[in-house]
């Protein structure tokens, strides 16, 4: 299933997939580590894809890398450290519910709007092309996507998507690809493979990170996500050829919001139940 939403939507899809191991009963240390050996592979398997069609910006890809490297080294080190005050599981849930909740309805109501413009408009939609981002110093220019802007901008996303892959078990996909469209000014045909190409070198540095300081990445579950992800990533390319860029993005939209609700519901449950344990353990 996550492997099909990675090759349509372009994220790795492990802010889906993460919190569907929390559901089904796996501890989110393991989860979270688990989860980021998946998404090399989906992503792995969906940039081959996109490299065929030469939608992947190379430089704008490795410009965000070198950010999301050093945001995952930070975010390990974060992660340690709560994980040896006991508080990990519980950051990484409320994280979720957080992000999840933000990303979700401001995607739904950026596609609502992008469906409403391509109804009235008869001519092609012309993307807002400046705004302070552009104003930044250290220029470069990425023939790619047709951008000539400040190397400060991806950076930030990059160093941010690092953090959050290494607390959150996440690619970042579902940062990544917003702020590549909206905050960069990315063409969405190069984004897709562009931020995948990101997320592979990110999660596999995550990945080895966990497994040298946690040793909480989980062999036998990372074997089966990642066929299944791998499957599934083929699946969805093909599926989001077929699709509107606004269909595709209502329906992340949706799926993001479902799952935070149910995160953020599982958290209001759960201390009635963990007070109980807690008081028979007492008497």
């Amino acid at each position: 299933m996550v492997g099909i939403l990675s090759g349509m939507f372009g994220v790795g899809g492990g802010f889906l997939m993460t919190p569907l191991l929390f559901f089904i009963g796996i501890p989110p240390a393991v989860a979270v580590a688990t989860e980021a050996n998946q998404i090399v592979a989906s992503s792995f398997s969906g940039v081959l894809a996109h490299f065929r069609r030469k939608t992947v910006d190379l430089r704008m890809g490795t410009v965000l890398l070198i950010g999301g490297l050093t945001g995952a080294a930070l975010g390990v080190v974060i992660f340690n450290y709560l994980k040896s005050l006991g508080q990990v599981d519980l950051l990484v849930k409320l994280c979720y519910v957080v992000f999840l909740g933000i990303i979700g309805g401001l995607m739904f109501i950026e596609s609502l709007n992008a469906i409403r413009k391509s109804r009235k408009a008869t001519g092609p939609v012309k993307r807002k092309n400046h705004n302070w981002i552009h104003g930044l110093p250290f220029k470069m220019r990425f023939r790619v996507s047709g951008l000539y802007i400040s190397v400060i901008p991806p950076l930030v996303v990059g160093v941010f998507v690092g953090i959050l892959s290494a607390i959150m078990g996440v690619g970042g996909g579902f940062i990544m690809v917003p702020a590549m469209i909206y905050l960069l000014g990315m063409p969405t045909k190069v984004v897709v493979g562009t931020s995948l190409f990101q997320i592979i070198f990110v999660t596999a540095f995550t990945t080895l990170l966990h497994a040298t300081t946690n040793y909480t990445v989980d062999m036998a579950l990372a074997v089966l996500l990642l066929v299944g992800g791998v499957i599934g990533a083929q699946i969805g390319t093909k599926i989001g050829t077929y699709m509107k860029a606004e269909q595709l993005r209502i329906l992340l939209a949706m799926m993001v919001l479902a799952v935070c609700l149910k995160l953020a519901f599982d958290l209001l449950i759960m201390p009635s139940e963990l007070y109980s344990i807690g008081e028979a353990g007492g008497h």
